[in-house]
């Protein structure tokens, strides 16, 4: 059932998933989604034999307040979605400024990107990354198809966070928060 309004001569929403049907250049329309800056994580998770996964995300967002629940979308085409499909918990770990070179390791394809990683197991096994500005251990409640993404939901169960400056990702960069009074001061 869709209680979304339908406008005459309009494509249903849940039929148009195949790039071949829109319009829209998708290089064009990355670069215009690009100009919304986003903060930068790694969702983890651990596979049956406890081995952990992760990878750089800019899809997460909040849901609800009451109940707690995040969202966050990975590319059905992914090396490491069935892990994620079959994991019962995640965590979001959001980076801060000064984990740059860390968003860009759990980047790339890699047998083992957590050598060298200072973690703990939470919930479920999920990785919590060390010195994350904040993280969200999450059970997975459900996953959703969109296009060429699945979107995971989440229940909170638990969270942490500081007040370290976060890592921020916009037109294919890395950057920095600058606060006003920052400006104000900054030559």
């Amino acid at each position: 059932m869709n209680d979304l309004p339908q406008q005459p001569g309009a494509p249903d929403p849940a039929n148009e998933f195949a790039s071949d049907s829109s319009s829209i250049d998708p290089r064009d329309f990355r670069n215009a989604l690009g100009t919304y800056a986003t903060g930068v994580t790694i969702i983890t998770a651990a596979a049956p034999d406890g081995k952990p996964y992760g990878l750089t995300c800019n899809s997460f967002a909040s849901v609800s307040l009451n109940p707690p629940l995040v969202l966050w979308s990975l590319v059905v085409y992914s090396s490491s979605l069935t892990i994620f499909q079959n994991a019962s918990h995640f965590t979001v770990n959001v980076l801060g400024a000064s984990q740059q070179a860390l968003a860009t390791k759990f980047a790339k394809s890699s047998d083992d990107k957590f050598t060298g990683v200072d973690w703990a197991p939470g919930l479920g096994g999920a990785p919590v990354l060390a010195e994350s500005v904040a993280n969200f251990q999450c059970r997975s409640v459900n996953r959703y198809y969109g296009g060429d993404h699945v979107i995971f939901l989440g229940a909170v169960e638990a969270y942490t966070y500081g007040a370290k400056e976060p890592l921020l990702f916009a037109r294919g960069t890395f950057g920095r928060f600058l606060a006003d009074d920052e400006r104000k001061t900054s030559p």
